[in-house]
């Protein structure tokens, strides 16, 4: 018998935790210098224009970003047909403790100042900590409807730390590129998200309700849109002012409507009598901005970009089809949102392209200047050439698999352990367990999902709340 009350466990974690974070906050964070009131004085001094700070650049793209998070990736898994409060619900609660968490683990490794000890923040330090709540929220995919919310919080503690570390060593150390995240984000939030999932794996779960309905599918749309429209934003919010964020925007743009395309396709070609999944709109239609997270900001060529959207949401797709089947049966892998089809091999295919689009660059492509621009070839990597440089893309991806699969493993066992509240097999799936659900709603979809045989109470299927 499970016991899946959080009257003590949920509230202690969640207060511990924020208490932490305001002493952690208290004495490491500062504004950084564009935030500080002092700014006024460096204008003056500097010949600086108001215009200048950061916050005109990156704001609108901060705002989309910050959209996609909190709107995006919690409706597009209200796809389950009881399990909305949850999907909507822990996605607010986790991504709002990872940015919190990620501001500092983030700040100590990019942007500690050594001369007194304190990480100063900015618009832009915002805007990462979002990409590392998204990591966090993949991975929160994988697991979906299968663990507690406190299970939720300590993953998210892990994956962040560990997110924090797998960044410095891909983009500090080996000075890949991955402005949008195809490996930082995406592979990494993906594997570590399936690894949990495998070791979590659950033989006799109930899948009856790892299903859809209309209007939950409708709800999960609303996710897609939002993440579709503000992929651009996403994929350049970072880059350099200017022409890569231009590159940025339309590279992603072209990339996305092509996996449209391509998904619908692909769903109608290998679907009964020819019609589409829904399931395939939802996701496959995406996979165009995970695969150019890496080679966004280069100069893959709006063609170029057509050809890897297209691509990626025809594989995106197939995977849905039949990957997906094959982990469950062979691998034991419960990936209930598709991550792995979503964001695990887009975000590979994604590696490779920006791996091969780098060691591809030229000097009558880019101008001499422009490559050192575009791939930082300065300071300690002031020798690097593009071909070398797409090793070090392609190290990056090994890297961030291995992270990944070996965080996984040992958060996974932590996750294991039995007291963590996390409900029964029958009562996977069930908004019931954590969520007060209104009489009225609960009665309705009781109707209306299960008019031949209503699910067993909590008291009667295994879970016990007393």
């Amino acid at each position: 018998m499970k016991n899946t009350l959080m009257r003590w466990k949920l509230p202690i974690v969640c207060l511990v935790w924020q208490v932490a974070m305001i002493i952690l906050f208290g004495v490491f964070i500062r504004y950084d210098e564009e935030s500080d009131a002092h700014w006024s004085v460096t204008m003056l001094s500097q010949n600086h224009s108001l215009l200048e700070n950061q916050f005109y650049f990156r704001y609108p793209s901060f705002q989309d970003v910050h959209v996609m998070v909190f709107v995006g990736f919690g409706f597009l898994m209200t796809f389950l047909k009881r399990y909305g409060f949850g999907s909507v619900g822990f996605n607010f609660l986790i991504a709002s403790f990872s940015i919190q968490w990620s501001l500092l683990m983030q700040g100590w490794f990019h942007s500690l100042d050594f001369s007194d000890g304190k990480i100063k923040i900015g618009l832009e330090s915002l805007i990462n900590a979002d990409f590392c709540a998204a990591s966090v929220l993949i991975a929160f995919g994988g697991v979906l409807g299968k663990v507690s919310p406190v299970q939720l919080l300590i993953m998210s503690l892990f994956q962040v730390t560990l997110y924090a570390v797998n960044e410095y060593i891909i983009l500090s150390i080996l000075g890949a590129k991955d402005a949008g995240g195809s490996m930082v984000i995406h592979v990494l939030g993906a594997y570590f998200g399936l690894t949990v999932a495998r070791i979590l794996y659950r033989p006799n779960l109930d899948q009856k309700k790892n299903e859809s309905v209309y209007h939950s599918d409708l709800f999960s749309m609303i996710g897609t849109l939002y993440l579709w429209m503000f992929w651009p934003s996403f994929n350049s919010a970072i880059s350099n002012n200017g022409d890569a964020q231009n590159r940025g925007v339309i590279n992603t743009y072209c990339s996305l409507a092509a996996s449209v395309l391509a998904a619908i396709a692909i769903s109608s070609v290998f679907e009964k009598k020819g019609k589409i999944n829904m399931v395939h709109v939802q996701n496959g239609t995406l996979a165009g901005g995970v695969a150019l997270g890496s080679a966004a900001e280069m100069m893959l060529t709006p063609y170029g970009s057509l050809i890897v959207g297209a691509i990626s949401g025809t594989v995106s797709t197939l995977g849905y089809i039949f990957l997906s089947p094959f982990l469950e049966k062979y691998l034991k892998i419960q990936d209930t949102c598709g991550i792995h089809n979503l964001h695990g091999i887009p975000g590979v295919i994604g590696a490779i392209v920006g791996a091969v689009t780098a060691a591809a660059a030229t000097e009558e492509v880019y101008s001499r200047e422009g490559l050192k621009h575009a791939f930082g070839f300065e300071g300690k990597f002031a020798d690097r050439t593009p071909s070398v440089q797409g090793g070090y893309q392609a190290a990056a991806l090994c890297v961030t698999l291995l992270l990944s699969v070996g965080g996984g493993t040992i958060v996974g066992f932590i996750l294991k352990l039995p007291f963590w509240g996390d409900p029964s097999d029958e009562n996977c799936f069930e908004d019931e367990v954590y969520w007060e659900v209104p009489g009225e709603e609960e009665a309705a979809l009781y109707s209306v999902h299960y008019a031949d045989s209503p699910p067993t109470k909590s008291a009667a299927n295994g879970d016990t709340q007393q």
